[in-house]
């Protein structure tokens, strides 16, 4: 993953510590932060690399726009380019999506696949981009594997439950295994008020049992739900949300490679809790 001062067009992975279902909210990270890097004026390709499941082009408002993928591109159906989409909103942002919907991924792709596809991207005439994001499916098998390929750094995003906490420790394992070390911490859909009440774990407690550094916090958002039912990232939303603030403020450490020391929440009614 590219950082501000740091070599540029790494190829990064964003996978959810929820294996199974997901539910987790990586694909809406994926979507927001992506964002958040294109508008501090960074080139970033956000790709999609939940072949059964492809949800990033809604999130994004940008389905109807996805006319080739990377599939069409493998069997020789189109350019790389013809399946880059490029957002209207931001243009630094472009969107690569491996499939189509009910469509059947070919037997030979594969993770050397993906890491062809990546060298692609960096020696584009338009510029290699700065940062790389590969949206992962949930679960560890093959599509996991398939998608951390080319990965040199890793965001394992989280929920602060026991089932999910159990399912990152296990992912950062595999993603030692694979030789990726550069791992971070995001946490997502906080509650404070239930931290306070003993009912969700705090943050401290999450980075203390993974032992990970904490790119960031977001807090539970009522407003998520109905901004990715418009197609519209969190973070162009206006007026801002909480959520929205922390996703920005996350994208900003991950490009300048730093960490968040201090979790610091609203509380509903009474100004702010830290924890």
């Amino acid at each position: 993953m590219g950082e501000a001062a740091g070599v540029q067009g790494d190829a990064a992975t964003c996978h959810s510590g929820d294996v199974g279902e997901g539910r987790v909210g990586k694909t809406t990270i994926v979507a927001n932060i992506g964002m958040c890097l294109a508008r501090l004026e960074f080139k970033v390709v956000a790709i999609d690399c939940d072949v059964g499941l492809r949800n990033l082009d809604l999130l994004l408002g940008m389905e109807a726009r996805v006319f080739h993928t990377v599939q069409d591109v493998l069997a020789g159906e189109a350019r790389l380019d013809q399946a880059l989409v490029r957002d209207k909103r931001v243009p630094n942002f472009e969107l690569l999506c491996i499939s189509k919907p009910r469509s059947k991924i070919d037997l030979n792709f594969s993770g050397k696949s993906l890491i062809l596809l990546v060298e692609a991207l960096r020696e584009r005439e338009e510029g290699c981009p700065d940062f790389i994001l590969l949206d992962c499916p949930a679960g560890i098998e093959a599509g996991f594997i398939t998608a951390i390929t080319p990965a040199n750094e890793a965001i394992i995003v989280t929920t602060p439950d026991v089932t999910c906490l159990r399912d990152a420790d296990r992912v950062a394992g595999l993603l030692e295994c694979d030789g990726i070390t550069n791992v971070s911490l995001l946490v997502n859909r906080v509650q404070a008020d239930l931290i306070k009440q003993g009912q969700m774990m705090s943050v401290g407690d999450v980075r203390e049992m993974l032992g990970l550094p904490l790119l960031g916090v977001i807090p539970e958002d009522t407003a998520t739900i109905g901004a990715s039912n418009q197609g519209m990232p969190l973070v162009l939303k206006k007026p801002p949300t909480m959520a929205g603030l922390a996703m920005e403020a996350a994208a900003w450490r991950l490009a300048q490679g730093e960490q968040m020391d201090v979790v610091v929440l609203p509380e509903e009614k009474k100004g702010f809790l830290a924890f």
